[in-house]
């Protein structure tokens, strides 16, 4: 959400920026809302001369009943009776036009960065950077859900009966594999100086709406009936929440926070069958990077998130690659972002396995999320999140970048002590 103020100074500098992410829908909001808050700032106005009428005509009443004049401290009380009546009318006036702008501020798109390349959908994203060398091996590779099975590592035909489509029981080394992903990207991100946490898996609306746009939270959120909670999409959820109403010393900053949770997602749509198996799934578990910080610090912290998931993957020599998400494919909140990509053999080309994002302020002026500094001055703090991995789509690049022509699975190095030391899994 961008601050007001910069809204009405810079009215067409905002409607640019509804034009480049192509939501032209959204035009007409930017003068409603300069329109509404014209009006909320004239009732207020008026209510605040009112209520300092008020104040100065009730300490009138004592002065004049002190002296005795009582008709004149009547009509003075009869005066104060009818601003008092004109406050009231006024009050629900000025929540009512609040919670319009509010709402309307809340479906404008946050400011995207000037280095953000302009484009319709994800089709027109910009790749950056490779890292590694992909490699296509001589012999065909299966599906990824072919490989688990003969590895006797997913049974798919069970969970749709025990919940429908979009789920999975992993079992045996798959499933344990699936475990070694989680320990090792946990251990990975303290050994980079991130505070280890694990949050709760619900959040109420206020957290919802503090840190998505509402189109999102109708694709994604999953809301528990007859209760103010939701299961939350991602752990960035929750724990951006954490800071909601606070004021953050500005030397306790950054915050550098990595969380695991499990994730649950609608994931409406309709989704070609390279997003099957366990590639687009309702639930599944991922280690997060979170960061609080300063504004001028935010750039400096979006290129280590996206460098420590690049790291992770190459530290199991996975090849990536980098892409720079375009206007049309960025969240409403988002001021850049990035998507990390893995090499796919089978595919012969790289698939999403993490995202990279600065939302700048927004999250931190929806949620009040501050920070004081040392001359006593306040100000929004900036937040950043990232994946650094979600093991599901891990283990499609795991098992298609080690698969051997005999159908087994070699470990990766980095993975062998969270497997007991096994290097191998066999047919």
């Amino acid at each position: 959400m961008i601050d007001i103020r910069f809204l009405r100074e810079n009215p067409e500098i905002v409607k640019q920026n509804i034009r480049n992410k192509f939501q032209e829908a959204k035009l007409p909001l930017v003068d409603e809302v300069i329109e509404l808050d014209a009006r909320s700032r004239a009732l207020q106005a008026e209510a605040d001369e009112l209520r300092a009428r008020k104040n100065q005509s009730s300490k009138q009443i004592g002065a004049l009943m002190a002296q005795g004049k009582k008709e004149e401290a009547a009509a003075v009380k009869a005066e104060v009776a009818e601003i008092s009546s004109r406050i009231a009318e006024l009050e629900p006036m000025e929540s009512e036009l609040a919670e319009k702008i509010r709402r309307d501020m809340m479906m404008i798109p946050n400011i995207i960065d000037p280095s953000v390349p302009i484009g319709k959908d994800d089709s027109e994203n910009v790749e950056i950077e490779k890292f590694g060398e992909p490699l296509v091996p001589a012999f065909d590779i299966p599906y990824h859900t072919e490989i688990m099975e003969k590895l006797h590592g997913i049974d798919l035909d069970s969970a749709r009966k025990v919940a429908g489509n979009g789920f999975y029981y992993l079992i045996g080394d798959i499933a344990r594999l699936h475990s070694a992903c989680t320990a090792y990207a946990r251990d990975f991100m303290i050994d980079r100086g991130f505070t280890y946490c694990i949050p709760p898996y619900m959040i109420r609306s206020e957290v919802v709406t503090g840190v998505m746009s509402f189109a999102e939270m109708d694709s994604m959120m999953y809301k528990i009936e007859g209760e103010d909670l939701f299961l939350i999409g991602t752990s960035e959820h929750s724990m951006i929440g954490k800071f909601i109403d606070t004021i953050n010393d500005e030397a306790s900053l950054p915050q550098t926070l990595t969380s695991f949770s499990p994730c649950f997602r609608k994931e409406k749509g309709a989704h070609g069958i390279e997003e099957r198996g366990v590639y687009r799934i309702h639930q599944f578990e991922k280690q997060e990077m979170i960061v609080i910080c300063k504004p001028e610090e935010s750039p400096m912290w979006y290129d280590r998130l996206w460098q420590n998931t690049v790291d992770f993957f190459r530290s199991l020599d996975v090849p990536v690659r980098t892409l720079e998400c375009c206007s049309g494919d960025l969240a409403d909140l988002k001021v850049k972002s990035c998507d990390v990509e893995a090499w796919s053999p089978r595919q012969k080309k790289y698939f999403e396995v993490g995202s990279c994002s600065n939302l700048g302020d927004a999250q931190a002026r929806r949620l009040r999320i501050r920070v004081k500094d040392a001359s006593g001055n306040k100000y929004f703090a900036h937040t950043l999140n990232n994946t650094c991995v979600a093991p599901p789509r891990m283990l499609i690049a795991l098992l298609e970048n080690n698969l051997q022509e005999d159908g087994s699975v070699l470990i990766p190095e980095a993975l062998q002590p969270y497997m007991g030391g096994k290097t191998v899994i066999r047919p």
